[in-house]
């Protein structure tokens, strides 16, 4: 399950070099997506948790993963873009972040942790522009 192609757009504005694999001509599968992520130092964005099992259960290299839970699609760009902000040392150092509106579940290593938020925290607040 592919995020929302106009999440792009909202990575883009926030200065975050985004790509989109619903683009790409044909689906080279999971394994070939979470390398090509990992070998252009990529954080991967996605709806599934099977990037996350390659990850720990296959040992799979990766630079960051981020799983969308439960978001509507016109806030996912958004979120992504709050969660980069806050979190991003986190990725860019292979931890996976799981996100849905009012907390986030962080892995590092062998460990996780639940961060417990407000939703207004976490939920794009559009009457202020403010990220």
């Amino acid at each position: 399950t592919c995020v929302w192609g106009g999440a792009r757009a909202d990575l883009e504005q926030a200065g975050h070099d985004a790509e989109w694999s619903g683009d790409w001509s044909e689906d080279p599968g999971d394994s070939e997506i979470l390398a090509y992520a990992h070998r252009t130092g990529r954080v991967l964005v996605t709806l599934d948790k099977d990037f996350g099992e390659l990850a720990i259960v296959h040992n799979q290299p990766h630079s960051g993963i981020m799983r969308l839970v439960n978001l509507r699609a016109q806030i996912q760009g958004e979120m992504c873009a709050r969660v980069l902000a806050s979190h991003g040392h986190l990725l860019q150092n292979g931890a996976i972040i799981t996100v849905e509106a009012d907390r986030l579940r962080i892995r590092e290593g062998n460990r996780w942790m639940n961060v417990a938020r407000s939703a207004r925290e976490l939920r794009p607040s559009y009457a202020s522009g403010i990220l």
